[in-house]
């Protein structure tokens, strides 16, 4: 998301009420993600190295006294994914070639493709968490009109938004260069094992 957006959010998490390690832990599921891998589909390059986590029912929203779309953006926070935003995904193919980017599911339900055009629906629903590589081609295919995302950027990295392919051969260099920490779990988390796995 544009900087002005990441502003917004930034301002709203200097005022709201944030759980603290003991209760945004009990929050966590330990599970083990799906792992999708996605080929350069000659239009997406997708990443060559690293597959799409999906993390189903990774936060538990019910029963809490903080909104859903803050424990989310808490959690990413507390793992070193602090650039964030709130709000739905854009509903035209995209990528990132300077930054990894996860996405929190804090209220309803989505299909959104990865991958590129070529790729895979996923359905997703709230408690869901989706990360995606740089070069992950990326859009909404429909959603449910309660439908709320938390997305967030770790700390190093550019974010940038790649929507054609004129852009492919300087985004495929930059994708090799991006590293890796796990939103979900941090240090230690199955993002680290699953992207170390395909070197």
């Amino acid at each position: 998301m544009p900087i002005k957006d990441q502003v917004k959010n930034f301002a709203k998490k200097l005022v709201e009420r944030h759980p603290d390690a003991a209760t945004l832990h009990a929050l966590v599921r330990a599970r083990q993600p799906a792992i999708l891998h996605f080929r350069d589909d000659g239009i997406v390059p997708n990443n060559p190295k690293f597959p799409v986590l999906l993390y189903r029912g990774a936060v538990k929203l019910t029963k809490s006294r903080f909104p859903p779309d803050v424990i989310i953006d808490t959690l990413f926070d507390t793992n070193g994914w602090g650039r964030s935003w709130r709000d739905t995904v854009y509903d035209f193919v995209h990528y990132h070639s300077q930054i990894h980017e996860v996405m929190g599911v804090a209220r309803g339900t989505a299909k959104v493709e990865c991958g590129g055009i070529k790729g895979r629906i996923l359905s997703v629903k709230a408690g869901d968490v989706l990360v995606l590589p740089a070069g992950t081609g990326h859009r909404l295919i429909q959603s449910s009109r309660n439908f709320l995302v938390v997305g967030a950027y770790p700390q190093a990295g550019t974010y940038d938004e790649c929507t054609d392919t004129r852009e492919r051969p300087d985004a495929v260099k930059r994708i090799a260069k991006v590293r890796k920490p796990d939103p979900v779990i941090g240090s230690g988390g199955p993002l680290l094992d699953a992207w170390r796995s395909r070197r």
